[in-house]
Protein backbone atom coordinates (compact mmCIF):
# COMPACT_ATOMS: atom_id res chain seq x y z
CA UNK A 1 0.00 0.00 0.00
CA UNK A 2 1.41 3.38 -1.13
CA UNK A 3 2.48 6.07 1.83
CA UNK A 4 -1.05 6.46 2.82
CA UNK A 5 -2.12 7.99 6.45
CA UNK A 6 -4.91 6.31 8.04
CA UNK A 7 -7.50 9.34 8.08
CA UNK A 8 -6.93 9.36 4.13
CA UNK A 9 -7.40 5.59 4.48
CA UNK A 10 -10.49 5.77 6.03
CA UNK A 11 -11.79 8.84 3.90
CA UNK A 12 -11.22 6.67 1.44
CA UNK A 13 -13.44 4.18 2.33
CA UNK A 14 -16.15 6.02 3.47
CA UNK A 15 -16.40 7.39 -0.27
CA UNK A 16 -16.39 3.84 -1.34
CA UNK A 17 -18.90 2.31 0.86
CA UNK A 18 -21.09 5.64 0.19
CA UNK A 19 -20.89 4.95 -3.56
CA UNK A 20 -21.96 1.78 -3.41
CA UNK A 21 -24.52 2.07 -0.83
CA UNK A 22 -26.00 5.00 -3.57
CA UNK A 23 -25.42 2.74 -6.18
CA UNK A 24 -23.47 5.18 -8.06
CA UNK A 25 -20.88 2.61 -8.91
CA UNK A 26 -21.18 0.41 -11.90
CA UNK A 27 -21.13 -3.00 -12.49
CA UNK A 28 -17.74 -3.05 -14.56
CA UNK A 29 -15.73 -1.42 -11.78
CA UNK A 30 -17.78 -2.78 -8.61
CA UNK A 31 -15.27 -5.33 -7.81
CA UNK A 32 -12.27 -2.93 -7.94
CA UNK A 33 -14.25 -0.61 -5.62
CA UNK A 34 -14.59 -4.04 -3.10
CA UNK A 35 -10.87 -4.95 -3.63
CA UNK A 36 -9.81 -1.76 -2.93
CA UNK A 37 -11.99 -1.33 -0.09
CA UNK A 38 -10.53 -4.30 1.13
CA UNK A 39 -7.38 -3.45 1.20
CA UNK A 40 -7.99 -0.13 3.35
CA UNK A 41 -9.86 -1.87 5.83
CA UNK A 42 -6.77 -4.47 5.80
CA UNK A 43 -4.37 -1.19 6.45
CA UNK A 44 -6.82 0.49 8.82
CA UNK A 45 -6.71 -2.67 11.26
CA UNK A 46 -2.77 -3.05 10.67
CA UNK A 47 -2.77 0.97 11.65
CA UNK A 48 -4.86 0.54 15.02
CA UNK A 49 -3.58 -2.58 16.08
CA UNK A 50 -0.16 -0.83 15.72
CA UNK A 51 -1.04 2.11 17.53
CA UNK A 52 -2.66 0.02 20.20
CA UNK A 53 0.37 -1.62 20.82
CA UNK A 54 2.60 1.43 20.81
CA UNK A 55 0.24 3.16 23.37
CA UNK A 56 0.58 0.02 25.43
CA UNK A 57 4.02 0.08 25.29
CA UNK A 58 4.00 3.82 26.66
CA UNK A 59 1.66 2.92 29.41
CA UNK A 60 4.14 0.39 29.84
CA UNK A 61 7.38 2.06 30.34
CA UNK A 62 5.37 4.89 32.37
CA UNK A 63 4.13 2.25 34.76
CA UNK A 64 7.56 1.24 35.28
CA UNK A 65 9.14 4.97 35.92
CA UNK A 66 6.73 5.87 38.16
CA UNK A 67 6.95 2.54 40.52
CA UNK A 68 9.07 3.62 43.55
CA UNK A 69 11.45 0.70 44.01
CA UNK A 70 10.94 -1.74 47.27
Amino acid sequence: MENITYEAAYAELKKIASEIESESVSVDVLAEKVKRASELITFCQSKLRSTEQEVNNIIKQMETKNTPNT
